[in-house]
């Protein structure tokens, strides 16, 4: 009788503990959420010196250039696309409530790895192909500034063979990679400050789009004669170029789906 009561005591106590822990936890996840709810992305984003120094070195540059197309860094969408055998990466933007894009500007891609044709593995060396969007900002990232891309995404999942289809791609600086989109510092910066504009207008998604060549028909052409002994990897970029003919020629970007097979497809 005594070992029971000893055993329902002890009980009550861990039970009274645990649910102190419980309600501690709850009560600071929602200080945390009210905390993050009352700070804008652009004032946390300030806190960081790079982001803070960034800002010094570019904003005035940045308002000039919106300006220029009668945009506002207050009211803000942005959409990338990179060309991997340009080296270029171009900057897209519009108004909220504007239908389409337009270029706002290009950036050299700085350096490369591995070859054209999407990524399948980790270590591959790959820089992806396909449609992304940013899913991370990075203000203390090893190289410099960063933004992360969320690849692998249901495509690549579907798309690779291998048990590990790797991950950790970004837009960063420091003009160094293995399976990235390097920018020198100063071009980073610029890319980062208008990417935090964008969420900070409210644009949840920034998309990404992510090109082995322009894929014109001339270079459909020529890409295809010198690749005609890998038909998937031709296969591959005849379907994303659906999805590049659909930006490029109304700067509207489409519904992005995947079908069980991995191909994309694009609803205008």
């Amino acid at each position: 009788m005594i070992q029971t009561m000893i055993s329902v005591r002890v009980a009550a106590t861990i039970f009274r503990v645990l649910s102190a822990l419980v309600i501690l936890a709850i009560t600071q996840g929602s200080a945390l959420a009210g905390h993050e709810a009352g700070m804008d992305f652009l004032r946390h984003q300030k806190q960081y010196a790079r982001v803070k120094e960034a800002f010094q070195n570019k904003a005035d540059a940045l308002e000039r250039s919106l300006g220029a197309q009668g945009l506002k860094s207050t009211e803000l969408n942005i959409l990338i696309v990179a060309y991997k055998s340009e080296a270029v990466l171009d900057l897209y933007a519009k108004s909220p409530g504007a239908a389409s894009y337009r270029k706002l500007t290009s950036y050299p891609i700085c350096a490369a790895s591995g070859s054209l044709g999407p990524k399948r593995r980790k270590g591959d060396g790959q820089v992806p192909e396909g449609f992304y969007r940013i899913d991370r900002f990075n203000p203390v990232s090893n190289f410099h500034l960063s933004l992360g891309i969320n690849y692998p995404n249901a495509a690549d999942r579907l798309k690779t063979r291998a048990a590990d289809p790797g991950g950790d791609i970004f837009i960063h600086g420091s003009c160094v990679t293995i399976g990235c989109l390097p920018m020198t510092d100063a071009v980073i910066e610029e890319i980062y400050l208008y990417a935090i504009h964008a969420r900070n207008s409210g644009q949840k998604t920034i998309p990404v789009y992510i090109f082995p060549f322009q894929m014109t028909r001339e270079n459909m052409e020529k890409y295809e004669a010198v690749y005609h002994g890998q038909p998937e990897l031709i296969d591959f970029w005849r379907n994303i170029k659906n999805g590049y003919d659909n930006f490029i020629v109304n700067g509207v970007p489409p519904t992005v789906n995947v079908s069980k097979n991995g191909d994309y497809s694009f609803d205008p």
